[in-house]
C-alpha cells in the first residue's frame, strides 16, 4: 500500500480512537516513512526537521491566544453576554430563544467569514468570541457541533472562492504553481471554477444547520480553563474604548507586518499601557491564554513534521501515477482519483496552502493528458487542495473551533469538529468537484 495512505489512515485511525492528535500525527509519520522506504532514523530526522516551519505558526497561536483572554479580563465579553441572556430570559418565550439563536448563528457565521477576507484575522477572533457565549449556548441548548459546522464553512468557503485577504493568497498560491507547472492562467478565472465545489460546501452547511444539528442538546454548567484563573471585572466607558483601540490596533499590526505576533503584541501593550488591563495580573493572562492555544500550536509543529516525512517518501507522486494507470483512459475517474489523492494529502498535512504546491506539479501534467480544460483543471486542482482543510484533525479551520468551544471541557476535538466537518463538507465538496471537472471539460 502507499506510504501516503498509510501513514493518513493510521492518524486518522489513531485520532478517532482518540489517541492524542500529536501522537497520531507523529506515529502516522513514523509508518509512513518506513513503509515508503525510509529508515527509521531518515524518518524521524525528516520529521524533527520539519517541525521548525510550524514554530511560527505555534508562537502566533499562543500570543493570540494571550490577547483573548485578555480581552475577556476587561469585562467586554461579559457586556455582550448579558445584553443576549436578556433576549434569551425576557418572559421566557420560545421566539426570543429563536431570535437569539439566529443571531449568535449569523454572527459567529459573518465573522467567520470576514476573518478569510474582509478582516484577514483568521481563527484570532475564536478565542475572542466563542468562549464568552458558551453560557449562552448552554441556556439555548445549541449544539456546540452546529456552531463548530459555522465556523469551519466561514473558515474554509471564502477563502477558496473569493480573491479578497487569505482568499487571495490562495488563489495566487494556485496561480503561480500552475503556471510552474506549465499551464499559466487568468486569476480572474479561478471564482468561476471554484463557484460549483463552493455550492457543495454551502449545501453542507445548509444540512447541519438545518438537519444534523437542529435538536437541543444539553450540556453542563462548568467553569472554563481561562475565566477562572483571574476574574473579569465590570467594563468602565474607558475599558470599552481601550479595547476597541486595542483590537484595531492588533488589526492594523498584523496587516502592515504580515504577522499575527505583532498583532497580537501590539494589542496587548495597548490594553496595558492604558489600564484596560493591570500589569500585576500580566503573567496569569498571557500563562491561561497561551495554555488555551496551546494544543492547536503543537498540532501545526506536528503537523509540519508530518507532512516533512510524507514528501521525502516521495509516494505522492507514485499515488498519483497509480491513480491515473488503473483508470485508464476514463476521465471521470481518473478525476475521482486525483480529488481523493488531495483529500488524504490535506487530511495528513492539513493545510490546503501547503498541498497546492504539493500535487500541483503533477496534477497539471496529468490532467493536460486526459484532456481537461483549464477551468477544468483549476477546478480540479482548487478543490483537491481545499478537501480535508475542513475535517483534518490538524487544520487550523478545525482546530480553531474546538479551540473556543473546548474551553470548558465539553467539546472532543475529533468527534465534534473533525468528523462531523468531514461528513458535512468534504463529501460534497468531492462530489461538487467533480461535477465541477466534469461540466468544464
Amino acid at each position: 500500500m502507499n506510504a501516503v495512505i498509510i501513514a493518513v489512515l493510521v492518524m486518522l485511525v489513531l485520532s478517532l480512537l482518540r489517541v492524542n492528535v500529536v501522537f497520531a500525527l507523529l506515529i502516522g509519520a513514523l509508518a509512513g516513512g518506513l513503509s515508503g522506504g525510509l529508515s527509521f532514523t531518515d524518518t524521524l530526522t525528516s520529521y524533527t526537521d520539519g517541525l521548525g516551519a510550524g514554530a511560527t505558526i505555534a508562537l502566533s497561536y499562543a500570543m493570540l491566544g494571550g490577547f483573548a483572554v485578555a480581552i475577556s479580563r476587561t469585562g467586554i465579553p461579559e457586556l455582550l453576554v448579558a445584553g443576549v441572556l436578556k433576549l434569551v430570559n425576557k418572559d421566557g418565550e420560545a421566539t426570543r430563544q429563536n431570535l437569539a439563536k439566529a443571531l449568535i448563528i449569523f454572527a459567529l457565521f459573518a465573522m467567520a467569514i470576514f476573518s478569510q477576507n474582509l478582516i484577514p484575522i483568521h481563527i484570532a477572533f475564536i478565542p475572542l468570541l466563542v468562549p464568552p457565549i458558551l453560557h449562552i449556548l448552554n441556556e439555548l441548548r445549541i449544539d456546540r457541533r452546529l456552531i463548530a459546522s459555522v465556523l469551519t464553512f466561514g473558515l474554509t468557503a471564502p477563502y477558496i472562492l473569493l480573491p479578497y485577504g487569505f482568499g487571495l493568497i490562495f488563489h495566487e498560491i494556485l496561480a503561480t504553481q500552475m503556471e510552474l507547472a506549465g499551464m499559466p492562467i487568468d486569476m480572474a478565472d479561478i471564482p468561476k471554477a471554484m463557484a460549483l465545489p463552493v455550492a457543495g460546501l454551502f449545501l453542507g452547511l445548509v444540512v447541519a444547520v438545518f438537519i444534523s444539528y437542529r435538536k437541543p442538546r444539553e450540556y453542563r454548567e462548568a467553569a472554563t480553563t481561562t475565566i477562572e484563573e483571574t476574574p473579569a471585572r465590570t467594563a468602565s466607558t474607558k475599558d470599552v474604548i481601550v479595547t476597541v483601540v486595542a483590537l484595531i490596533a492588533a488589526l492594523f499590526a498584523q496587516i502592515q507586518s504580515d504577522s499575527m505576533i505583532i498583532g497580537a503584541l501590539a494589542g496587548i501593550l495597548i490594553l496595558y499601557v492604558f489600564g484596560a488591563m493591570k500589569w500585576k495580573e500580566a503573567d496569569d493572562v498571557l500563562t491561561a491564554g497561551m495554555r488555551m492555544m496551546a494544543f492547536i500550536g503543537f498540532v501545526m509543529i506536528s503537523a509540519n513534521g508530518f507532512a516533512s516525512v510524507i514528501q521525502a517518501t516521495g509516494a505522492i507522486d507514485t499515488l498519483v501515477e497509480n491513480a491515473a494507470a488503473i483508470f485508464g483512459d476514463n476521465k471521470g475517474l481518473a478525476a475521482l482519483a486525483m480529488l481523493i489523492v488531495g483529500l488524504f494529502v490535506t487530511m495528513g498535512i492539513g493545510s490546503s496552502f501547503s498541498t497546492i504546491p504539493i500535487i500541483a506539479a503533477i496534477f497539471v501534467p496529468l490532467s493536460v493528458e486526459f484532456g481537461f480544460s483549464t477551468l477544468a483543471i483549476i477546478a480540479l486542482i482548487g478543490t483537491a487542495g481545499a478537501l480535508g482543510d475542513a475535517g483534518s484533525p490538524a487544520s487550523d479551520s478545525t482546530l480553531g473551533p474546538t479551540a473556543g468551544l473546548n474551553v470548558d471541557g465539553q467539546h472532543n476535538h475529533i468527534w465534534d469538529t473533525v468528523v462531523p466537518t468531514f461528513l458535512h463538507y468534504n463529501i460534497p465538496l468531492v462530489l461538487f468537484g467533480w461535477i465541477a471537472v466534469m461540466l468544464l471539460g
